[in-house]
């Protein structure tokens, strides 16, 4: 494992591009992060998607680099880190989590995490309580989508056979990363100011999702195979077991399984949350009332 200066690919957000090459398996991916500010170490996560890039962060880190030293990373498996044909799993994204925070960090920092994000998180806060200060969990989920539907583990297994496949796999994967589809996927439970879903944004989302074996770790989350968490007790059992202070930032729109979800996580002592627009894209749709959100939590002398 090691860490390297580039001069590509540009940054998403102004900030320096570095690549974090890490092993797995005998096979190195090359992992590539962003740093942008000064101060205290704070991690971006973004949310595990067929479009998930650092990209997503990319404003809220600017308004937090203001306070901190901000880094955001694309998950192997997305963004512009390797996208290699691997069997993507929670342990690859556990262990991935882990080494990173401990080979660039050197002191307990501050951990934004998105959506799926949310579980790697808690499961390596209490394994490792001096990993994170403070740890702030923007529109928390633990259940892919397919689950989420009603699909059974033999269903989703067949799902995410069928994509991994050679020719067919590539075909259903193009029909169901279409610039149609991801705009209505956006409108559907991800955005709710659908002005804001341009020609151009869609586009941005759609060239993501093109690049060349994109569709592993796409089709392990969409079916649920990297669901770290299986049960809403367990989720709520790791919150209660954390030494680090933590917030929940909630989507007033956020489908109403996961919003149910956050909310039993909001109503447990000690947690900290807020409600605001928006619903899973929070973050991405609605910066500037997250930034404004969770500063003062995160700027907080206890």
């Amino acid at each position: 494992m090691s860490t390297n200066l580039l001069t590509k690919p540009a940054g998403a957000f102004g900030g320096e591009v570095q690549e974090f090459l890490w092993n797995w398996e005998n096979q190195q991916l090359q992992v590539i992060y962003e740093t942008l500010g000064q101060g205290s170490p704070l991690l971006l996560l973004p949310a595990f998607s067929s479009v998930s890039t650092r990209g997503e962060m990319g404003e809220l880190a600017k308004l937090l680099a203001s306070h901190f030293q901000v880094t955001a990373l694309d998950w192997p498996g997305f963004g512009e880190s390797s996208r290699l044909k691997l069997d993507y799993n929670p342990a690859i994204y556990q262990q991935f989590l882990a080494d990173f925070v401990k080979s660039v960090f050197n002191i307990p920092i501050i951990v934004v995490a998105a959506g799926h994000a949310a579980g790697y998180v808690l499961q390596l806060a209490v394994k490792q309580p001096n990993a994170f200060s403070r740890i702030v969990l923007v529109a928390p989920t633990w259940r892919g989508p397919l689950p989420t539907m009603g699909a059974n583990a033999n269903i989703a297994a067949m799902v995410r056979g069928l994509v991994r496949s050679p020719i067919l796999g590539q075909a259903l994967y193009k029909l169901n990363t279409t610039p149609s589809f991801l705009s209505w996927m956006y409108s559907r439970h991800v955005f709710t100011d659908t002005a804001k879903l341009t020609p151009s944004f869609i586009t941005e989302k759609w060239q993501s999702t093109q690049q060349p074996n994109a569709r592993f770790a796409s089709a392990a989350f969409v079916t649920g195979n990297i669901d770290t968490i299986h049960s809403q007790t367990e989720f709520l059992s790791l919150v209660q077991s954390l030494s680090a202070p933590l917030m929940a930032v909630i989507g007033e729109f956020s489908p109403p399984k996961s919003r149910q979800e956050m909310d039993a996580l909001a109503a447990l002592p000690g947690v900290s949350s807020v409600v605001v627009p928006g619903s899973l894209g929070l973050h991405e749709e609605y910066p500037a009332v997250v930034f404004e959100a969770i500063l003062p939590f995160l700027t907080r002398v206890c």
